[in-house]
């Protein structure tokens, strides 16, 4: 018992570091965005001259995204391959959480393109502003970042590095550790680079604002509006639906029942951050241990719900505001890339806006000159974002656990109606859905209940 609650002291304390950290970050976006939206309003002249800050950090973007792209797919298809063969659990969360985030980024396509969001904003790329006539401190520091690497290439020779991998077995798994490492590397550096979105947010709110004035606040709240509104809309109609039709529960008393771990994410602005308590909750909801264990882990990489509508409607938002509208082919185009290219980044600072980068690059390269405005708003995003894809991890537990057999229904309902609240204090198993009332986490019988048959 001891050892347990020291493990979750363990888990509290990088949790309450990472939380700082993100939260000094978020503010200092919130205050370089109303700044530079102020001094786009009252000297237009003096931010559009900013606008080099703004491209330089989407510069730094573009230089991570192949080396992003490839350590996370390649990684990634290891761990499709893993979880196909934990039997019928694996295959059917797989199968479910590819379904979903088709579903959600089409819905982010279908809402896009119903209320076009960017709409006159009239964005040029940062060498067509300077009329050809560009600093040379500016261009000086634009030529000390390395250029970006083409991103289709990368994503082929990632996939097919990954399925080799796999093809090898036991031999193939020092390299895919070692690729493990360098995804590492890459993500401090791209955490780095995060730490200077400030900066970029900047420069780029400040050069649209003074471009376009008004219009351009205007454009961003309706892009943000839009998507907390299909976020919301997406988890009460489409998971709500499925999540009664299937086990008959109701997804605002899950939403109640997980209220603590929504709080901790709107806090730290991940979904990662509330991984252990999510793990503990779906046990105490009487998911088997099994279930969870495999269903949550490959949630947090392959079911990204919210980052899925937010990668569509951003990139429609980018192509509207450029003038360069994506015909249907183009936007299927992309959501074929987004599906692929979405796995294995999540809970990493700034990992959807270079996901969103490479979907870009690897459609009309020109576009990335329009990310400098999504930059800036992007943390406003980024909780709405955190909080679907852990809300769609819920339910997807929850109907594993049912199409399978390993749920504890009565259990469920009690606990959702608040009938067996879940311990706080220790954060600690309890036997998944005892139907013994006052049961313990101590509780032989309980134990006894873990191993349900697949």
């Amino acid at each position: 018992m001891s050892s347990q609650r020291r493990g979750t002291d363990s888990l509290a304390k990088p949790t309450r570091r990472t939380m700082d950290k993100t939260h000094w970050l978020y503010i200092a976006v919130i205050a370089a965005v109303v700044f530079g939206a102020a001094i786009g309003l009252l000297a237009p002249e003096v931010g559009k001259a900013l606008k080099p800050l703004g491209t330089m950090f989407i510069a730094l973007i573009k230089m991570v995204i192949a080396p992003i792209i490839f350590c996370t797919l390649v990684i990634g298809v290891g761990s499709i391959a893993k979880a196909a063969t934990v039997g019928k659990v694996g295959g059917l969360a797989l199968l479910y959480f590819m379904t979903m985030s088709t579903v959600a980024l089409a819905i982010g396509l279908v809402v896009g393109n119903i209320i076009h969001p960017g709409s006159g904003l009239h964005l040029k790329p940062y060498e067509g502003a300077a009329g050809g006539e560009e600093n040379s401190t500016v261009k000086f520091l634009m030529e000390m970042i390395p250029s970006d690497i083409p991103v289709l290439p990368t994503l082929v020779l990632a996939l097919m590095v990954g399925f080799a991998l796999q093809s090898m077995g036991k031999a193939g798994e020092p390299v895919l550790n070692g690729v493990k490492e360098i995804q590492k590397v890459v993500f401090k550096l791209m955490m780095m680079i995060m730490w200077l979105a400030p900066v970029g947010a900047f420069g780029a709110i400040a050069a649209v604002v003074g471009a376009t004035g008004w219009a351009a606040i205007g454009s961003m709240a309706i892009l943000m509006g839009a998507f907390y509104l299909t976020c919301a809309l997406f988890i009460v109609i489409i998971l709500g639906s499925i999540l009664r039709l299937v086990t008959g529960l109701n997804i605002f008393t899950l939403m109640r029942y997980l209220a603590r771990e929504y709080l901790l994410i709107f806090a730290t602005s991940s979904s990662e951050s509330a991984l252990p308590r999510l793990m503990a909750k779906m046990e105490h909801a009487g998911v088997s241990k099994p279930v969870v264990g495999i269903t949550v882990p490959t949630g947090y990489s392959f079911n990204l719900d919210g980052t899925a509508i937010y990668l569509t409607m951003s990139a429609l938002f980018i192509s509207t505001a450029m003038g360069i509208p994506m015909n249907l082919g183009e936007q299927v185009g992309l959501l074929v890339f987004m599906i692929i290219a979405s796995k294995g980044a999540a809970g990493v600072t700034g990992a959807g806006l270079a996901t969103l980068a490479a979907g870009l690059a690897a459609h009309k390269p020109i576009l990335l000159d329009g990310m400098g405005v999504i930059v800036g708003i992007d943390k406003f995003m980024s909780e709405c974002r955190a909080l679907t894809n852990f809300t769609g991890n819920a339910v997807a537990t929850l109907l594993i656990g049912k199409w399978t057999n390993e749920i504890d229904m009565d259990q469920a309902r009690a606990v959702l109606a608040g009938q067996r609240p879940f311990d706080e204090t220790t954060m600690e198993e309890d036997g998944h859905g005892s139907t013994h009332d006052g049961g313990t986490p101590e509780s032989p019988s309980q134990d006894q209940r873990v191993p349900a048959a697949v």
